[in-house]
């Protein structure tokens, strides 16, 4: 590369981190504003701004292409409505991770009539899994308040470290990950070397979570919502290796400013001839759960990442 080429991949590179920098600062200038408010009114502010100014970004487009795919039989006006409503639910999502301490207020020896905005249901479970030897391996998706079940694993006393996406600015990015550092347990980032700490998770009978329904470019084969989709073989590839149960767990945002964290039994993954865990169709299994979930609850799920190649 000559001289002047050096120079000006250079400034781009700087012009690149001035802009993350400048985007960082106004976020984290929002943020601080909204610490200023109570959990229920900073999250209902969120809600309001991003449902005003998310319909005007770029992503706004590619939320309706994905609710047109997913949802054919939809007319426009529930397509656009749904896709505004989705704004409000990730400005929620974005404020809820400076409240996360505040919000989760469930005390699993108080009684159920006496517990405040967060409701647990799969307490059995929780319990049960307590009382036995791991390794474990929970699954979630994009949908609801999902950092808050970490938080609730670990109020039973279940520590799960969960594997996470980093934002693609490097400054949120390390903001995101000091506010992750909750009750919850610890946090592997999505880069090289995090299958190997995953592994060492299981191999001391540990926990590990992770969400399965982003587009992955090696993934599996499967469909979602009827559609072509690649889905990441990794949760599958170590319950087989590790013969772990997977346990589905997912957040609801309910009425009120409220919330209800669901841990369901362990799903019966689909096994070979040789009796071993078929990893491709357990990655449809895995499409097919989250699938039911969006379905009961589309506003709340990310639409504007792409899920489908289109």
């Amino acid at each position: 590369m000559s001289g002047w080429k050096r120079i000006l991949a250079r400034l781009f590179k700087l012009a690149d981190k001035a802009k993350d920098w400048l985007i960082a600062r106004f976020v984290f200038a929002l943020f601080a504003l909204l610490r200023l408010l109570p959990a229920r009114a900073g999250t209902e502010a969120a809600d309001r701004i991003a449902r005003t100014v998310g319909p005007h970004l770029p992503r706004h487009r590619l939320a309706l292409e994905n609710l047109r795919l997913a949802y054919p039989e939809r007319d426009e006006a529930w397509i656009e409505a749904t896709a505004r409503a989705n704004w409000g639910q990730m400005g929620r999502l974005a404020a809820e991770y400076i409240y996360l301490d505040e919000i989760f207020d469930y005390d699993p020896d108080r009684p159920e009539t006496e517990q405040g905005q967060i409701e647990v249901s799969g307490v059995e479970i929780f319990k049960e899994l307590c009382e036995r030897k791991g390794p474990f391996l929970f699954f979630t998706a994009h949908l609801g308040c999902f950092e808050l079940l970490p938080i609730c694993a670990a109020t039973f006393g279940l520590e799960v470290t969960a594997l996470f996406r980093q934002p693609n600015n490097r400054y949120i990015a390390r903001r995101v990950l000091g506010a992750r550092k909750t009750r919850g347990g610890h946090l592997v980032p999505s880069k090289a070397g995090a299958v190997w700490a995953l592994a060492g998770t299981l191999e001391r009978n540990g926990s590990v979570g992770m969400l399965v329904d982003q587009k992955f470019a090696r993934g599996r084969p499967g469909t979602f919502f009827g559609r072509a989709v690649k889905t990441n073989p990794l949760l599958p590839k170590l319950a087989r290796q590790f013969d772990a149960p997977v346990y589905p767990a997912r957040s609801i945002r309910l009425p009120d400013g409220r919330y209800r964290l669901e841990l369901m039994p362990a799903l019966e993954l689909p096994r070979d001839s040789a009796g071993g865990i078929n990893v491709d169709a357990s990655c449809q299994r895995l499409n097919d759960v989250v699938e039911g979930w969006v379905r009961e609850h589309p506003e709340q799920w990310m639409w504007f990442h792409r899920r489908w190649h289109t």
